[in-house]
Order: C-alpha cells, then structure tokens, then sequence
C-alpha cells in the first residue's frame, strides 16, 4: 500500500506541471491583409501587398580591375572624378530609390508585428500599369520591360540615363511560424531563431544569466514533475 502514495504524487505533480505550461498556442485561420493600398507618389505606383519598393539603376561609365572603361547599370552612383573628361558620370541620380512598408498589417483581425514582414517577406518584381503618371514624368520616361526607362533608345541607352522597377513584398503561409503574443502576432521562437542564423543583424544586450526567456521558465516546471514521476515508478518498480 505504501507504494501507491508515491505514484499517485508523482502523477499529480507531472498533472500540475502540464496545466502551468499554458494553453495550446493559437494557430491563425485566416490570410493576413496588408490594410490601406501602398502608392509610390512620384510614380503613382500601387500595390496591395506588404511592402513597395522602387529600384533605380543609372547608366555610366565604370573602369574594371584591368583599367578598361565600359558603360554598366549600376544601382549605385559610381565615382568618375579620377576618369578622363569623356568618361565623366552625372555628379548625382536624380531620381532616388525608396521603400514603403504596410503600416498596419493585421491577421485574424490582430496586429501583425512589423519583424514578421523583414523576416518572411519576399520581394517580387511586378509591372505596374502605369495609368497615374504625371504628364512630365510621361514625357521623360518610357514602359520598358517591367518598369520605365528614360532611354530615347532603350536599345542604346546613354550615359545618365535611368532604369526604374518595382517590386512588392509578400508573405507566405503564417500557420505555425508566428504565434499571438499579448494580443500581437509575432515570429514563434523557431521561426526567429532560423531568421536570426539566415540573415546578420546588429548585435543586441545579453539579457542577465539568471535572465530566462519566458518559454524557458515555462517548460521547468514540466521537467520537473516528469522527473519526479520517473523517479517515483523506478523506485515503484524496485519495490516490486
């Protein structure tokens, strides 16, 4: 009889361990949704995705590791005050890149925190209509692939002259890598931690040693009511 006593503890224990390790998280139903309509004012380019981003590449001269000069499409501005006169770059890009993100994304009608659209985005080209351009961007720039060219010629282009895209921001599938968190969808542990080892980020502050995340803490007392309840049917087993 003096058996059972032990047994039925370490069942209890292992019982409350499980009911203080909290509710099944929420897995979301529904697709997120990106809220108002994302719109690049110069360009009067719209999407309704998560993210709009606007690429710009200029024309011009650049010298190779050789010395040679030859004429690339460089996002960045490239520094000709070194090179012959004839080979000189415009001094500035007259139309600069810019990205725009969802301000207030939201999923199963809860605020979707904003490191989920940086960690799962992906940024898709698309060609935009182009049916809100003003008329003096219209007379400068012309539709050339997916995007505007202010190339007479986009065949020919000369140097200076720009080559716009865009692209917008989707998401994947959200079931089981983001989980709700104080009414606040964010990134579910594993998710963060892939996202932390596939991308480098700044440094952060080391949290204190005895600093334990929560879903650490969480977990304890459950190990520790499966260790007693181990411990309790081995010495069940060697009475026997």
């Amino acid at each position: 009889m003096s058996r059972l006593p032990a047994l039925l503890a370490g069942l209890l224990l292992a019982g409350s361990a499980l009911a203080q390790a909290g509710p099944e998280p929420v897995v979301p139903e529904g697709p997120p949704r990106p809220g108002e309509v994302l719109e690049d004012p110069d360009f009067g380019v719209r999407t309704g995705q998560f993210g709009l981003e606007r690429t710009v590449e200029m024309y011009q001269w650049y010298r190779d590791a050789n010395g040679d000069f030859q004429r690339v499409w460089k996002a960045g501005l490239v520094d000709s005050s070194g090179y012959p006169a004839t080979h000189r770059n415009p001094d500035a890009m007259p139309v600069e890149p810019q990205r725009w993100w969802a301000a207030a994304p939201t999923l199963d009608g809860y605020p979707l925190d904003p490191s989920v659209l940086r960690a799962l985005g992906r940024w898709e080209t698309f060609r935009p209509a182009f049916t809100r351009l003003a008329a003096n961007l219209a007379a400068t720039f012309q539709p050339e692939g997916d995007g505007l060219s202010s190339a007479d010629n986009p065949l020919d282009p000369q140097v200076g002259d720009l080559r716009l895209r865009w692209r917008e921001l989707q998401l994947p599938e959200l079931a089981g890598r983001v989980e709700l968190v104080d009414g606040r969808w964010q990134l579910s542990p594993g998710t963060a931690s892939a996202a932390l080892n596939a991308r480098p980020l700044p440094p952060v502050d080391v949290p204190e040693a005895d600093d334990e995340p929560d879903d650490r803490r969480r977990w304890w007392p459950l190990l520790a009511g499966l260790l007693v309840l181990a411990g309790g049917m081995a010495w069940w087993r060697r009475r026997k």
